[in-house]
């Protein structure tokens, strides 16, 4: 490749008046004024070694010592060093993210354990080599329900993560599917109705989420309500909770999604995360991405195969369930090499200690006569108080972010396994 050379004035002219107009300004006169940006406002150009003292300075404002109450999507997990280690090697850490049938054994072997993992943690038959993130996944599952049913109406719970919702929102709007909400009660989806409402044959699917928004574990107890109907049950999760929670077959899920950040991906700011799907084998054709599967090759060897992928750029348009190009490979990979490094003890212990901590912490907080709303949650809750701002800042003077404030006296408290003995007390105190 020849090294880049800018444009000069002279190539400048050519190609304008190739196209027929006069400026490079013409080109932008059909985005209205009031959408553009008039000055960026940059500060006189440095030199590389101004910049880095520049930057280290800015770096210096940021307060990372801090104790984490923060979730709604986002957990404080612990990451092993090694998982960051192993996903930032050049065999994994590319520029190109791999989507091609003939990507290297070594990535399509971790997709395949990935998705071996998922599976046994959700209890489906199969599992797509990742998503985009969570909101995505839960979307992804609505579309794929509407396609196996041949339906365009859901039914979805209003305790879904209020990011999932809007996703879910965009894609439904853009597609023509109806989406009725189930009301939300004591901060657990209203389960009164949804007999009759699945037996009228109307709705392609019923999505849930447990532990919902709120921390509250729903009560998916259908018995036979989706036994002899086309109606599916979708239900996105919070994938560390399948360490000490049932996992989603038991009670009857045909979809299962979520995220899987709290699988060894930091916090950041939010991303970049990944969405994980699974499914009953029977509607394994209807899943968006791609299934990495294992063979024998013609010497009789282990060998591992892109076995479905449902984009349109390999299978007819009309049939395609998907059109993206890529996945969050090397996300999904860090949370392989998780799982793989804690194992399922250390999983399960992650687990306990999450929950505990927030139930903990909810005693502690009640002898303060701060009542949590909500009774049964794994690692999240509802706290009521006099003044959420000022509640939050005084803890934020201490170098504590208690929490994601829902109103004017309500706040989600979230714990981990990284918030010692100590965090809880001071929080309290």
């Amino acid at each position: 490749m020849n090294n880049f050379l800018a444009h000069n004035d002279i190539i400048r002219e050519e190609m304008l008046e190739s196209i027929n107009i006069n400026s490079v300004e013409d080109l932008f006169t059909q985005i209205p004024a009031k959408a553009r940006m008039s000055d960026l406002n940059l500060p006189e150009a440095l030199s590389e070694m101004q910049v880095q003292k520049k930057i280290k300075a800015l770096s210096k404002k940021n307060n990372t010592d801090v104790i984490n109450f923060l979730g709604a999507g986002v957990y404080n997990h612990f990451i092993p060093a090694s998982v960051g280690y192993v996903a930032q090697r050049f065999e994994f850490l590319t520029a190109y993210t791999p989507y091609q049938p003939e990507i290297s054994q070594g990535t399509l072997q971790i997709m395949y354990e990935y998705q071996s993992m998922i599976c046994n943690l959700t209890g489906m038959d199969v599992a797509n080599a990742s998503v985009y993130d969570g909101a995505t996944a839960c979307a992804e599952a609505v579309l794929m329900a509407a396609r196996i049913t041949k339906r365009d109406n859901v039914l979805i719970s209003d305790a879904l993560n209020p990011e999932y919702k809007k996703v879910i929102k965009t894609y439904c709007n853009a597609i023509g599917i109806k989406i009725e909400w189930l009301e939300v009660n004591e901060f657990k989806t209203d389960l009164t109705s949804l007999d009759e409402k699945v037996k009228s044959e109307k709705y392609a699917c019923v999505l849930i989420q447990t532990p919902n928004f709120y921390g509250s574990i729903e009560e998916i107890n259908f018995g036979e309500i989706f036994t002899n109907t086309k109606t599916l049950l979708s239900v996105c999760v919070d994938i560390s909770s399948l360490s000490i929670l049932k996992s989603p077959d038991v009670y009857g899920a045909d979809i299962v999604v979520g995220d899987i950040q709290p699988l060894g991906i930091p916090m950041s700011f939010g991303g970049p995360h990944a969405g994980f799907m699974a499914c009953k084998e029977k509607f394994m054709r209807q899943m968006p991405g791609r299934i990495a599967g294992r063979t024998l090759d013609a010497d009789e060897k282990q060998a591992f195969t892109l076995t479905i992928q449902t984009r349109e750029q390999h299978i007819k348009r009309e049939k395609a369930t998907s059109n993206i190009c890529s996945n969050q490979a090397l996300v999904a990979l860090s949370a392989t090499l998780y799982l793989t490094l804690v194992g399922e003890k250390g999983f399960k212990q992650a687990g306990i200690l999450s929950s505990k901590n927030a139930h903990k912490l909810s005693k502690m907080l009640a002898e303060k006569n701060i009542k949590t709303l909500n009774k049964d949650f794994y690692n999240e809750f509802v706290i009521e108080v006099d003044n959420s701002d000022k509640f939050l800042a005084d803890l934020k003077s201490k170098n504590i972010i208690g929490g994601l404030k829902l109103d004017e006296n309500k706040i989600l408290v979230a714990t981990t396994e990284m918030n010692s003995e100590e965090d809880l007390q001071q929080y309290c105190k």
